[in-house]
């Protein structure tokens, strides 16, 4: 037995058609199918509002109802003072009325409703326009999209790499990490979400990357603290540094004190706009572990090392 579709709707007969259509947005959105799976109350619930917006929303049902020539289901009341056309004594049609897609006896989901206030009901529910019905169906909305988080090694997120990995859900995901990719970055996987009719949804992949323990990046720019002997200071030569792509060989001057700054040109991150960003080698004198007789006894006799201290500034 169908209630009265003010009292559904929550709304007073003087409500304004605006306040009608307001009212069946809401209260559509909340108790959709797709929003409430398996939920035999909020489906059955659908159905009464959208029974109702099929006499409220379509202003000459509204005015048919109000005089009291249809009934909370929508059917004409008998009325004893005319004679029955050949459509109704056959049991055809509502009252005269014919919607294309009805709640009332007879019809599905949505009566009354215009393609507008369907569209934006979808378009809340699913995040896409719906389509126009054709045949009584709509545009079949893509599965599900799916995130995760995943932590990347310094080296695979500056150079690039392919990885297989296994994420927490079990799902296991070929990804393409593109060389100088940044820390917070989100790898998309076209196509790899959930399943559905209209299509796979998308991965995306928020990654974050691993902190190294010899290089620091700044921008495209690469960052190290090497060690060298005292006697590498003193006569310069040339040590192994590690790079990005690899040790290479470094000159050290000769007298290069600790902090002293050496760049390596062309030795960072890859820039999107062509070339690379540079390395920066800061060197760092290393005394030898445990102490140097041989050392200590030039150190004492060595009658110039106080020329090579430096005032303290402002003092």
């Amino acid at each position: 037995m169908a209630r009265n579709p003010y009292i559904v709707l929550g709304l007073s007969p003087k409500a304004t058609d605006a306040e009608i259509r307001s009212a069946f947005r809401q209260l559509a959105k909340k108790y959709h199918p797709d929003r409430n799976p398996d939920d035999k109350k909020a489906e059955d619930k659908f159905k009464e509002v959208s029974a109702a917006f099929d006499i409220l929303g379509d202003a000459e049902r509204r005015k048919k109802y109000d005089r009291g020539e249809i009934d909370d289901d929508g059917r004409e009341r008998p009325n004893p003072f005319h004679q029955w056309t050949q459509r109704e004594a056959t049991g055809g049609g509502r009252g005269g009325y014919s919607g294309g897609y009805n709640a009332g006896p007879g019809g599905g989901p949505g009566a009354g409703a215009s393609f507008e206030d369907l569209s934006d009901i979808f378009s809340d529910i699913f995040g896409a326009r719906a389509g126009r019905a054709q045949g009584g169906g709509g545009q079949q909305m893509r599965g599900r999209d799916v995130r995760y988080r995943l932590e990347v090694d310094f080296l695979d997120a500056v150079n690039g790499a392919k990885k297989r990995v296994t994420m927490p859900d079990g799902k296991t995901l070929d990804l393409s990490i593109p060389a100088a990719f940044e820390d917070g970055q989100t790898l998309r996987l076209k196509g790899q979400g959930e399943r559905g009719p209209g299509g796979a949804g998308d991965v995306y992949v928020e990654v974050k990357v691993k902190p190294h323990a010899i290089f620091e990046r700044k921008g495209d720019d690469i960052y190290i603290e090497t060690p060298i002997t005292l006697k590498e200071a003193v006569l310069g030569g040339k040590i192994t540094a590690p790079t990005i792509a690899g040790d290479v060989t470094v000159n050290v001057p000769k007298y290069s004190s600790s902090g002293t700054v050496l760049r390596l040109k062309g030795r960072g991150v890859a820039k999107k706009s062509g070339g690379a960003g540079d390395q920066y080698v800061k060197l760092k004198i290393i005394l030898p572990e445990g102490g140097d007789a041989e050392l200590e006894d030039f150190v004492k006799s060595w009658k110039g090392a106080e020329k090579t201290r430096k005032d303290f500034a402002g003092a």
